[in-house]
């Protein structure tokens, strides 16, 4: 019996049968629309479906792998001054935007959150943000640094030599409030150098005693070792004013500071005590943040955004 011989089939019907072979293989693009089903989302969604793996794909990487530009903007920018935390804000901000202060001590910082969430409700990513962390000036932190700590006497006439441009004289307003609060008169600043040098020439003299005048201000005996009785008295002021930019590039921060000494065996040490710093820091930064409200024109808030 003789074989039976198969037709050959026409090139047509290989192209026909090849295109539903892939077309059986090939993932269909969809388009799912996003109608009701919540805030924030595209109008619709496109997915491929795997005819082979008989399941969605996300097409959302293909598409990334295209990308010409973010599709948002995000990320912190720092300023180092506050006036370009101001200029990077007006650059960036929209109607939604908003700044953050958090105000106190040890870490005030001021933050514009630039997408920040809508106030009927709408929320954004909140990804994009500036930052101005009050980097301090190196004369702040030589102030706070020795801040109550005792100090030998050359140390000290060193310290207030070195610094004597951060002395201010007090305003009246000022003069009255402290020399009533503390019972002590308040010095000029060429009565604070004055008395640097003179502790400077007593550097090797013994302090005898320390008397309390009726003014407010305090007398500190020095003798001599090769002069046996002699005895020179120092007048000691009980506050002076230091006025000093706390940050790079900011304003000067007012401080009143009481000066101290102890007297023990014929040896003294002398020290400062900053009153009250922490509070008149913060009152810089609250003016700064406003500062910063009314300049950018947005709404400030104290403390932190959202993480």
């Amino acid at each position: 019996m003789a074989d039976k011989q198969q037709a050959p089939l026409d090139s047509h019907a290989i192209d026909v049968v090849n295109a539903l072979a892939t077309a059986a293989a090939s993932p269909t693009i969809l388009n799912i629309t996003t109608s009701g089903l919540g805030a924030g989302l595209p109008a619709s969604v496109p997915v491929a479906f795997d005819r082979k793996e008989q399941a969605f794909r996300s097409v959302r990487p293909l598409l990334e792998e295209a990308r010409l530009m973010p599709a948002r903007r995000k990320g912190t920018a720092t300023a180092d001054t506050l006036e370009s935390f101001i200029n990077l804000v007006d650059r960036h901000k929209d109607d939604r935007s908003a700044l953050f202060g958090r105000c106190i001590w040890p870490d005030p910082k001021l933050t514009a959150v630039i997408d920040y969430d809508d106030a009927e409700g709408e929320a954004r990513n909140r990804q994009h943000r500036i930052v101005y962390a009050f980097p301090l000036t190196d004369e702040f932190k030589a102030w706070v640094g020795a801040n109550a700590k005792p100090m030998d006497q050359e140390v000290f006439a060193a310290f207030l030599e070195e610094h004597a441009a951060e002395l201010a004289a007090p305003g009246e307003g000022e003069r009255s409030e402290y020399e009533r609060l503390f019972g002590e008169t308040m010095a000029t600043p060429s009565e604070v150098v004055a008395l640097s040098r003179h502790l400077e020439v007593h550097v090797a003299a013994r302090a005898k005693q320390g008397i309390r005048l009726q003014t407010g201000e305090r007398t500190v005996e020095f003798t001599e070792e090769h002069q046996n009785s002699k005895g020179e008295a120092v007048v000691i002021p009980g506050i002076f004013m230091v006025s000093v930019p706390a940050f790079v590039d900011g304003d000067a921060v007012r401080i009143p500071a009481r000066l101290r000494y102890r007297i023990a065996g014929g040896d003294i040490k002398w020290f400062y005590q900053l009153y009250r710093w922490e509070f008149f820091l913060r009152e810089q930064v609250e003016r700064d943040l406003d500062a910063a409200a009314k300049a950018t024109d947005l709404p400030s808030f104290e403390g932190a955004p959202e993480a």
